[in-house]
């Protein structure tokens, strides 16, 4: 009973042991990224960045967090990287419906907002440069914060506690780790956490990353470089310019999409739908893609 009690423990306590190195590694690198692009360190938060600066200090953020989580994963726990969540087991399928999921979505708030005049049209400026920048940006936040709340912090948290009880403690860390964004709000917190849901839901069934990554990602470059968002507080290139009649909770204001109220109203219902679609993944799908075995006869 002892063994048992300290093997449950070790999950929540590596979770304690990795918070302090991945701060001290993300933000050196952070730093360094920073000044490889020359962006003034000391006035990092009053000065808007390029797309290259986003890009590499995003890029270093995101070798931080898979590099510390790596560390932890195989030389802490003994376990192999890939068993964080990079399992080969239907990543098309899954990386599909998450850029689906997030493209409904946005489309849905951008077009519900647009009909009630919340939000004007203003240009459309297409850019294949800038564009390409925000892919790359997108994709380097969505696995630097995946791979860290979902594929360690949400694992390893499952071992300790209930899986549902582990998914609300990882969202409301995802939640935490936004906190210093610019123009947060109360209703943006709970948007966070809803998201962070959301995110974490498909991996308590599949222990895989690739439907949250590509939600993730799906999800920020529709509402930011789409449709003409801020992202989580943050403006960057945008296709399609908007404005706002008047920025308000109801259409999220400088937030983006991330702090308005309609944003619960189909957070909520994609809650629903994604544990409806991998609750039973295991006792389905997931056995369509091993390979069959013939059965060996036994002579005697």
């Amino acid at each position: 009973m002892e063994q048992v009690k300290r093997n449950n423990s070790q999950g929540w306590k590596s979770v304690l042991k990795i918070i302090l190195p991945y701060l001290v590694v993300v933000v050196i690198l952070q730093l360094i990224g920073a000044l490889i692009t020359g962006v003034d360190i000391i006035h990092m938060k009053d000065i808007k960045q390029t797309p290259v600066q986003l890009l590499v200090i995003n890029f270093m953020s995101m070798i931080g967090s898979v590099g510390i989580v790596w560390l932890f994963t195989t030389k802490l726990d003994k376990k192999s990287f890939v068993s964080i969540g990079f399992e080969k087991v239907l990543v098309g399928k899954d990386i599909l419906m998450g850029l689906m999921i997030g493209f409904l979505i946005m489309l849905s708030g951008f077009s519900i907002l647009i009909f009630t005049q919340q939000l004007q049209f203003v240009a459309f400026k297409p850019d294949f440069i800038n564009i390409l920048y925000s892919i790359g940006l997108f994709i380097f936040v969505a696995v630097a914060e995946e791979v860290f709340t979902r594929g360690y912090i949400l694992r390893n948290l499952a071992i300790s506690f209930n899986k549902y009880v582990a998914l609300i403690i990882s969202a409301l860390v995802f939640c935490v780790m936004h906190l210093a964004n610019p123009n947060i709000t109360l209703i943006s917190l709970l948007i966070l956490f809803l998201s962070g849901l959301v995110l974490g839901l498909s991996y308590l069934f599949t222990k895989n990353l690739w439907f949250p990554i590509a939600l993730h990602f799906s999800w920020n470059f529709f509402q930011g470089t789409v449709f003409g968002f801020n992202v989580s507080g943050m403006k960057i290139y945008r296709l399609i310019e908007t404005k706002y009649t008047l920025a308000n909770s109801w259409n999220g204001g400088l937030f983006g999409f991330e702090g308005s109220i309609l944003a619960v109203l189909f957070l909520i219902p994609a809650i629903v739908l994604i544990y409806f679609i991998f609750r039973n993944r295991k006792t389905e799908e997931l056995y369509e893609v091993l390979p069959e075995v013939e059965p060996v006869e036994l002579s005697l």
